[in-house]
Parts: C-alpha cells; sequence; structure tokens
C-alpha cells in the first residue's frame, strides 16, 4: 500500500508509517497459517447472496474468515478523493516518541503469540481442532468489541447470581419466626437450614451436565423458573413437611445458577476482559447477601405485615420477606427472555446459522452504541469440531412421541455421563483433582466460619441472658393471680396453691422440684418454658400452648388440658433481634474491598497467586478468632476474613471457566459447585457442634483447610493468555 500526502519528515518517518500500516492490515488477516483442513466440509460461509459449504480458506482473508474476500483489488496508487489529506494512517500516534507501542501493534503481537501457541499445540499433535476454533472464536470476539451488549449481559446474569446469594439467607432469617410459626424442634431448624445447601448441590451437578448439552441460556431459564416457582409456593406452605419440600426444589433450582453464569457470561468475553469482568460478576453475589440483609430487616420484625385465614392458614412477615426473596430470579428470568444462547456452544454443536447471526448481533450491537454503526461485521466463514449423529437425528425425528421422548432423554443421559467421565481423562484428571480439594477446602472453613460467626454472637448473647436469670427458692404462693409475665426466671421447691396464671406470656421460665395443687392456667403463651420433677395436682390448663412435653418427669394427678392452642404464639417482634441482620448485612458489605481489588489485579499478578495468597492470608486471620471474646469483635473478624477470602472465590471462579473445555466447562463447574454445597454442609455441621464448647476445633479446621487448599492452588497452571478451548 502506498500512503499518500507525506510530507517531508523524511524516509525514517514514512518506514513508521507503513509498519503501523502493515500492522492495521494484519489485524484483518489471518493469525494462523493456511493448514490441511480437518473442517473441510465443517466451514461454513456467509456472503455473496447464497450461502454454502466450502473448502477453508477459499475466497477470503489468510485466516479462513474471508475478511474483505468479497472486494476487488485496489491499483497501488489508488486513493480516495475524499479523504484525500485525511487518511488516519498519516496521523502520528501521540505516544511514538516516547517510546510506547501502538495499542494495534500490542494487539498485533498478542495475536502472533497466540499463532506460535496454535502451531506449538499442532506439532505436539494435541487438541489441534479445539485450539483453532478457540483461536479463530478469539479473533472474533475481539472484532466484536466490549460494549453495550456484554454490559446488559453482565446485568442479566448478575441478577441471576444475586438470586444464589439471596437463597442461601432466605431460611436462616426466617428461622426464627417459621420456628415459632411451625412449632419446630431443633432438629427441624437443623435440617431446614441443611436442606437449601442440598438441592443446591443437586442443582449444580443437575443443571452443570445439562448445559453442556442443552444449552446455556435455556438451561439457566428452566432453573431459575423452578426457583422462582417452588419459592413462591414455599410462601405459602402453612407444614414444615410442605415447607421442607418446597425449599429442596427451590434450591435445586438456583442451583444450576453458579456453574452456568460464569461459563455463559466468559463466552461473550475477549481474552484480555475476561479476568476482570468475571470478578465484576462476583460482585452480584455481595448485592444477593446485602439484599436479603436489608429487606430481611425492614420485612420479617414488622409482624403485622401479613393476614390470617382462622387459625389454619397464617401468612406473616416472613412469609412476605420470602416472596420478596424471589424477585431478582424473576429479573433475571425476565432478562434472559432477550439475551441469545452462547454463540461458542452453538459452534461446539454444529449450528453455524445461528451462531453467525448471533455473533453479529454482538458486533453491530456494540459498535452502533460506539457510534460507528457504518462497521461490517466481516466474518465469513465459521469452522466446527464436530456435527451431531445422523442416526440419532434421525431416530430423534421419526417414532411416536413416546419414543422420540426416549431417544432424546437416552442420548442426552449418555451425552451427560460421557461429559463427567471424560473430566477424569489424563490431560484433565490432574487438574481436575487439585480443582476439586481447592473448591472443598475453601467452601469447608468458608460456609463453616459464616455458620459459627452468628451462632457464637447467639451464644455471647444467651451467656448475658442467662447471668440474669432471676433465681427463687422455697417461695410459697397461696390464692394469687399471676397476670404478669414471667421471663428468664427459675423456681426451684415451690409452692403455689390454689393460684390462677391467666393471659400471660412466659418466656424462659422453668420450675423445678416445685407444688401446683388446685391451680389454673388460662390463655397462657409461652417460650422455653418447662416443668421439671414437679407434682401437678387438679390443675387446668384452658387454652395454653403449653403441650405435655414442656412436663419433665412430673407427676400429673387429675390435671386437664382443654382447648390446647396450636402453633406458636409468641410476640414475634420480641424473637428477632436486628443484631442478626446487621452481622450480615456488615459481613456481605465487607467483601466490597476484596471484590474491587480482585478485579483490579486479577489480570496482572494472575489467578494462581490471588488464589493461593487469599487462601493463604485468610488462613492468617483465622488465629484472630481466639480473641473474640465480645460480638463486636467476632463482628470485627467476620468482616476482616470475608473481605480476604472473597479474593480467592473470584480466582477460583475465573480459573474454573478456564481450565475446562467448552465441551466440557459447565459439567466440570457444576460437580465442583456440588462438592463446594456438600463441603459447606459438612462444614457449618461440624463447626455449629463446637459453639459453646470450644473455639480450638473450628479455628483449627479452618487454618488447616486453609492453607493446605492455598498451597495446592500454587500449583496450578496459571490461565492468563489461555484462550478457551
Amino acid at each position: 500500500m502506498k500512503v499518500q500526502n507525506v510530507d517531508s519528515c523524511g524516509s525514517e518517518q514514512r518506514e513508521r508509517v507503513q509498519t503501523r500500516t502493515a500492522g492495521s492490515g494484519f489485524r484483518n488477516g489471518l493469525r494462523t497459517s493456511k493448514m490441511a483442513d480437518p473442517y473441510q466440509n465443517n466451514v461454513y460461509q456467509h456472503g455473496g447472496g447464497d450461502n454454502t459449504y466450502s473448502t477453508f480458506g477459499e475466497g477470503g482473508g489468510r485466516d479462513g474468515y474471508g475478511y474483505g474476500g468479497d472486494y476487488p483489488a485496489q491499483d497501488e496508487d489508488a486513493a480516495s478523493d475524499a479523504t484525500e489529506g485525511h487518511d488516519e494512517e498519516d496521523e502520528m500516534y501521540e505516544g511514538e516518541y516516547q517510546g510506547i507501542p501502538h495499542p494495534e501493534e500490542v494487539k498485533a503481537a498478542q495475536r502472533a503469540a497466540r499463532t506460535a501457541q496454535t502451531e506449538k499445540a499442532r506439532a505436539a499433535g494435541a487438541g489441534e481442532d479445539a485450539q483453532e476454533l478457540a483461536d479463530q472464536y478469539e479473533a472474533i470476539m475481539e472484532d466484536c468489541g466490549h460494549g453495550r451488549f456484554q454490559w446488559t449481559l453482565f446485568v442479566v446474569t448478575g441478577l441471576a447470581l444475586m438470586a444464589d446469594g439471596v437463597e442461601c439467607f432466605v431460611v436462616g432469617f426466617v428461622l426464627p419466626s417459621a420456628e415459632k410459626d411451625m412449632c419446630l424442634s431443633n432438629a427441624n431448624k437443623g435440617m431446614l437450614g441443611l436442606i437449601v445447601y442440598l438441592g443446591m448441590m443437586v442443582g449444580a451437578f443437575v443443571w452443570g451436565g445439562l448445559a453442556d448439552t442443552l444449552g446455556r441460556r435455556k438451561c439457566l431459564i428452566i432453573a431459575l423458573a423452578i426457583n422462582c416457582i417452588f419459592g413462591f409456593l414455599s410462601s405459602f406452605a402453612q407444614g414444615y413437611g410442605f415447607f421442607l419440600f418446597f425449599r429442596l426444589f427451590s434450591g435445586i433450582g438456583i442451583g444450576g445458577s453458579v456453574p452456568i453464569v460464569y461459563s455463559y457470561f466468559s463466552e461473550f468475553l475477549s481474552m484480555e476482559k475476561r479476568g476482570e469482568h468475571l470478578c465484576w460478576l462476583c460482585m452480584f453475589w455481595m448485592m444477593g447477601g446485602l439484599y436479603a440483609s436489608f429487606t430481611a430487616w425492614g420485612i420479617i420484625p414488622h409482624y403485622g405485615w401479613g393476614f390470617s385465614m382462622g387459625t389454619e392458614f397464617q401468612f406473616h412477615s416472613w412469609r412476605v420477606f420470602v416472596l420478596v426473596c424471589a424477585l431478582p430470579a424473576i429479573a433475571a428470568l425476565i432478562g434472559l427472555t432477550f439475551m441469545p444462547e452462547s454463540p461458542r456452544f452453538l459452534l461446539e454443536n454444529a449450528k453455524h446459522d445461528e451462531a453467525w447471526m448471533i455473533l453479529k448481533q454482538v458486533h453491530d450491537t456494540n459498535w452502533r452504541a460506539k457510534g460507528e454503526p457504518e462497521r461490517v461485521f466481516t466474518v465469513s466463514q465459521i469452522k466446527t469440531p464436530k456435527q451431531q449423529d445422523e442416526f440419532i437425528e434421525i431416530q430423534s425425528s421419526t417414532g411416536t412421541a413416546f419414543q422420540r421422548w426416549m431417544v432424546r432423554s437416552l442420548t442426552l443421559s449418555k451425552q451427560v455421563i460421557k461429559n463427567i467421565i471424560s473430566l477424569g481423562s489424563p490431560e484433565l484428571r490432574l487438574s481436575s483433582l487439585f480443582m476439586a480439594i481447592i473448591w472443598f477446602t475453601m467452601a469447608f472453613s468458608y460456609y463453616g466460619l459464616s455458620v459459627w460467626f452468628p451462632d457464637m454472637i447467639k451464644y455471647l448473647q444467651y451467656e448475658e441472658y442467662e447471668a440474669k436469670v432471676k433465681l427463687f427458692h422455697h417461695e410459697k404462693v397461696e390464692h394469687f393471680t399471676f397476670n404478669f409475665s414471667l421471663e428468664n426466671q427459675i423456681h426451684r421447691e415451690g409452692e403455689y396453691i390454689n393460684d390462677k396464671f391467666t393471659n400471660i406470656e412466659m418466656k424462659s421460665v422453668k420450675f423445678e422440684d416445685s407444688l401446683f395443687e388446685d391451680c389454673y392456667f388460662e390463655d397462657i403463651k409461652s417460650t422455653e418454658t418447662f416443668f421439671e420433677n414437679c407434682t401437678i395436682r387438679t390443675t387446668v390448663f384452658y387454652n395454653t400452648d403449653l403441650s405435655e412435653d414442656r412436663f419433665i418427669d412430673c407427676r400429673l394427678e387429675n390435671t386437664s388440658f382443654l382447648q390446647p392452642k396450636k402453633g406458636c404464639h409468641l410476640d414475634y417482634q420480641s424473637e428477632n433481634d436486628v443484631l442478626i441482620y446487621l452481622v450480615s448485612f456488615l459481613g456481605s458489605l465487607a467483601v466490597l474491598p476484596g471484590n474491587i481489588i480482585s478485579a483490579l489485579f486479577m489480570d496482572k499478578i494472575g489467578r494462581v497467586k490471588m488464589i493461593g495468597g487469599s487462601m493463604l492470608i485468610s488462613a492468617g486471620c483465622t488465629f484472630f478468632l481466639f480473641l473474640s471474646f465480645s460480638q463486636a469483635a467476632i463482628i470485627a473478624w467476620q468482616c476482616l476474613f470475608c473481605g480476604v477470602s472473597v479474593a480467592a472465590w473470584n480466582g477460583i471462579e475465573v480459573i474454573t471457566v478456564e481450565l475446562y473445555p467448552s465441551s466440557k466447562r459447565t459439567t466440570a463447574f457444576g460437580m465442583l459447585n456440588a462438592l463446594c454445597k456438600l463441603a459447606a454442609i459438612l462444614g457449618s455441621s461440624i463447626f455449629a457442634s463446637f459453639v459453646g464448647i470450644t473455639k480450638v476445633v473450628p479455628i483449627l479446621l479452618s487454618f488447616a483447610a486453609l492453607v493446605g487448599g492455598g498451597l495446592l492452588a500454587l500449583r496450578l497452571p496459571d490461565t492468563r493468555e489461555k484462550l478457551l478451548l
């Protein structure tokens, strides 16, 4: 190419201009050489009026995309009169005299490095097809740019991730109220807390496997729809069994969001944007915690925000909160209806037309928003690594409806199982083992301590409450009417003769070795109230919630229980401590600095150092828990731990996306996320069992897990410069 209107700057400047012109031309050319073609019949060509299959490289640029392949060659000395004297290539790059490389030259160097990487993979004879497709797809995404389309998808997928964060907090916030509404035992409360993680574990495994076969967008829509439906039904469930069942399936639905969201969003990002923007996406999980904490504090304590239909149907404020928690999932579900399928998934499944149209949509949306609508999507050929089995296609289109369903279901199951087994293949075996250990150790420590922190605060509150207990010995009360509330009292060896207890509340009251004779209890509301080793004669309990299980080793002589209350009817507002919501809110907010730092430095210091460093520093932070002698200290250490550990979470999620090929990405992510939820169940159960007994075991367990996982993370391969295979 001959550059016109070059002034008297001399031959040296002319050479620089020509060098930049060549670099610009290289941007529209090929980064890989023409090769012996394994895709000869797998290249789809757009343009020219007829859509036909053609051999790779025909009628196009050196890269096989056909950049400008339909334009006639111009004369060497030809120039446009309209641009006379205004050729952009004639303008000097302002950083040239400062020794700063031109951005186009940097990109050209990156492409050349990737070309060398492709040639190296070809020479090694390993993954040549996948490497070629990855290199081609990366060039297309760079040509599409990063703009309005990615930011729109960022918000939509972020809302789905936010719904996952909300789900982790829902049951914990409603338990203090739900246990009174449903009269839950400690065993029932424990099962309700674990059932959500069990559902999310199943959901991650199922939806992760299906998304690699059915599509990212389709599976994410179905998963969110299941979460919304069963979350809505759970708010109206009156019995414990139904509520448990609905929350289980709500968890199964939302369990698919994490493995699908990261894979789906990453496949619309170029390599230079991937690490940073996946970290920004992680902030939506934090926003889910903030949303749940804030709405719980604003809704649940307002017991009057509800209605009832007799004594059989109660809709209290905590049920309103459950409904509000479904809003992020509903918003994500609506947004996904306007988003396309991942073009990378479509290319992996030989759907050339759809992939090309979506990539063109991304390109046009971004450049139109940047004020350059005239830029043309110049890709005319896209390769594909495989074709679907024609026999399966024929079987899936013939026969009865049941036969077609059976063929599709069996084929789908075989594909999912095949993907799961392939994670143990020689090239993925070691990476999968390392990632499984890192996911497990991180989740075991994080979720275990996430339960331990609030439980320790409750234990300190309980100790403080117990220290204020009022003790009554050998009291004798006759012909007296108790019409005032009793709270935090212990009555030992007392005698109550012909007394009345009417219209009162009894909270944390215990009667030990006492005698009740000719007494009358009416309209009693109680919690944590027990009669132990007492003698009760000719006494009537009318319209009370004092059931027979409240009488431990007692002798009941001529005693009647008439019209007992149903449910637990203590004042909910006094049972909802604002400190619970504040602790969760601060714990979620504390990860903001860690999210920002990890996003800004993920590509600078690398995923491996980010994960290893964060986990090792978090391990050091656990020793501060020995100093947790007060509620304020526990809150401070919780914020410190959450703020430091979030960088490890972000790095783990980014490197999981990058380690696995597109055909197995969500399957691997789903398997690892399911393992994460299993670790969460084990960690929360084990750590909670030591609350009030010792701090040493939880601290040492979390320290050992974080150190082991952090050291192992340093042995992972760095994927900063790795293309998505």
